[in-house]
């Protein structure tokens, strides 16, 4: 029987059950819910950043043009970073780490394994070059992003509950998870039904709150522009992840007693705090423009732009027509029929 259906007072929880199914199949092709949560969260940052960035003055779905070039770069920084921070799970002995028609090869990221940190570094550079593609400011595009990405990252961590995967410490808490004994990552030597540190919770939570925060932030202190909004953000996110990471109990490379992912979130930290100090010292004022010097929106020099534009529309639902003077002669004559009559 399923450890939710136990409490330890009437329809209080007890645990939070795993889900049943991860997948699920259209004719051949195999659909993931993780890919979906991921899916999920990119539309929600560019809808949200589209909204942010277009009150800033851009031009309407300029984020579109960045996010080409940003989401697949964050997508291959986020596999290398993986692969580089699990070697054990890519190189050695028995390892297929270079075949792509086998299992296990670093190439095969829909197997899973994908780290927030190098989707962050790879975005980056997308993003930098998007920015430089469209005219709009680096700085710009990543406060507007900041609230965005966070809200991403929440609803992406639930892939990882679909998954059955990245949990805690086990626990006796009302609202720990149930993993299944059989389950890889169960740690050997525990009982079946134990229960774990639901961590992707916890994270969904924080970035939630966080989301919020940045949100409130970015009305009450206009001043927070320049990329001071988005370190704002580096710091928050990686403080959490350092808490989170902590009671993690996923195989990792261990540096110098803690996890590689705890190390990149206090890289995170402290990169996050440079940017606040260094731009609040190099930028006193606010930014004149969301665009580079030099550069502006296109869409407001087009021909085919009338949307704001009275005067660009004709009405065609009546012909014109000129009035008469009494009296007045015509001013043009019938045709002449000289074949007559029919």
């Amino acid at each position: 029987m399923s450890h939710a259906l136990h409490s330890t007072f009437s329809g209080v929880l007890a645990s939070i059950p795993s889900p049943p199914v991860s997948y699920f199949d259209i004719g051949p092709l195999r659909i993931h819910f993780y890919a979906l949560c991921i899916i999920a969260g990119i539309i929600a940052a560019v809808l949200l950043t589209n909204r942010r960035l277009t009150r800033r003055g851009a031009e309407p779905w300029v984020v579109i043009d960045i996010s080409i070039l940003a989401v697949p770069l964050a997508i291959i920084g986020a596999r290398i970073f993986h692969v580089l921070t699990h070697p054990g799970f890519y190189f050695g002995e028995g390892k297929n780490t270079w075949n792509p028609f086998e299992p296990g090869s670093v190439w095969a990221i829909w197997e899973g394994g994908i780290a927030i940190f190098g989707a962050l570094i790879g975005g980056a550079i997308g993003a930098y070059l998007g920015c430089r593609w469209t005219g709009i400011r680096f700085w710009t595009f990543a406060d507007a992003l900041a609230p965005g990405l966070l809200l991403a990252q929440a609803m992406g961590r639930f892939g990882n509950w679909f998954n059955h995967e990245l949990f805690g410490l086990p626990t006796d808490l009302p609202w720990g998870l149930e993993i299944e004994s059989d389950n890889s990552a169960f740690p050997p030597g525990l009982p079946e039904g134990t229960l774990f540190h639901p961590t992707f919770l916890y994270e969904v939570i924080w970035n939630l709150l966080g989301v919020a925060v940045l949100l409130w932030l970015s009305r009450k202190a206009t001043s927070l522009q320049w990329g001071r909004l988005f370190a704002i953000y580096l710091i928050w996110y990686s403080a959490g992840r350092v808490v989170w990471e902590s009671i993690r109990i996923d195989p990792s490379e261990i540096i110098l007693g803690l996890r590689s992912n705890v190390w990149a979130a206090i890289i995170g930290i402290v990169v996050g705090v440079a940017i606040l100090v260094v731009q609040s010292r190099r930028h006193l004022g606010l930014e004149p423009s969301p665009y580079q010097p030099g550069r502006g929106r296109k869409d407001l020099d087009a021909d085919v732009d009338s949307q704001d534009n009275p005067s660009d529309f004709v009405d065609l639902s009546e012909p014109p027509s000129e009035e008469v003077a009494a009296g007045a002669s015509a001013t043009s004559t019938a045709p002449t029929d000289t074949a007559g009559a029919r």
